[in-house]
């Protein structure tokens, strides 16, 4: 990731670029508004409201530039939520880049005067490793690769599937790499993600899910939503 480029979004928010790829890392309409929309709003507030509960397991699929978990972080603490977050990245952005981007500023400009301080914590947190961050968040910065990834057993609440689009990363969307991320949800558990593949929807329909089309993010018309159902053992 050492040729990623600081692009500015249409909030304001940067996101990297990528040449190689001819991809960014979040909506070129809004980084931030994209991130607050599919996987704080559909993701981790809907299973709030769906399960009645305020402790929560996250599973993550690309953490990039870590904006999804400072999110979630904000989130939790001003919600009083305990979360455990278990972001998967093979492919860790340099610091480098990290130092450059805006989001410390953006989140302050809106009232979060904690986001410097947990920035800073969630990018210098160990990988594969559990690191407790404020009084009720956990981060485990995990290397490994989905295609290598064998699920916690205690099961998760939540899934943010944030892997590149499906013509840049197509292994990772491919059934068999979609039932790691859905076999260890738990019942009701809410899996999200900003595409709305039709394919990808008939997959997660086979894998025991309620898959709900929801209005996307600004400069999309849908993203997708899936529900775990009860087991039929």
């Amino acid at each position: 990731m050492a040729d990623a480029r600081i692009i500015e979004t249409d909030d304001g928010s940067h996101s990297l670029y990528l040449p190689a790829l001819n991809e960014s890392y979040h909506s070129t309409h809004g980084a931030i508004q994209e991130s607050m929309h599919v996987f704080l709003k559909h993701g981790l507030e809907h299973a709030h409201q769906l399960q009645n509960q305020t402790s929560f397991g996250i599973l993550e699929v690309g953490f990039g530039t870590g904006l999804n978990a400072l999110l979630t972080l904000l989130e939790a603490a001003a919600r009083g939520f305990t979360i455990f977050y278990h972001s998967l990245e093979p492919f860790a952005v340099p610091a480098a880049v990290l130092q450059n981007l805006n989001y410390v500023q953006r989140l302050e400009a809106l009232g979060h005067t904690q986001a410097a301080q947990w920035w800073q914590q969630i990018h210098g947190a160990a990988w594969n490793q559990p690191v407790p961050i404020g009084a009720n968040f956990t981060l485990l910065k995990d290397s490994t690769g989905l295609q290598n990834f064998t699920a916690a057993p205690q099961g998760y609440e939540v899934v943010y599937f944030d892997a590149f689009a499906p013509s840049k990363q197509p292994e990772l969307w491919q059934k068999e790499a979609l039932a790691k991320t859905v076999t260890p949800l738990n019942e009701q558990g809410v899996w999200v993600s900003y595409s709305a593949k039709g394919q990808l929807k008939r997959d997660l329909a086979a894998l025991q899910t309620e898959v709900q089309s929801v209005p996307g993010p600004p400069g999309k018309k849908e993203m997708t939503r899936a529900i775990k159902l009860p087991s039929l053992l």
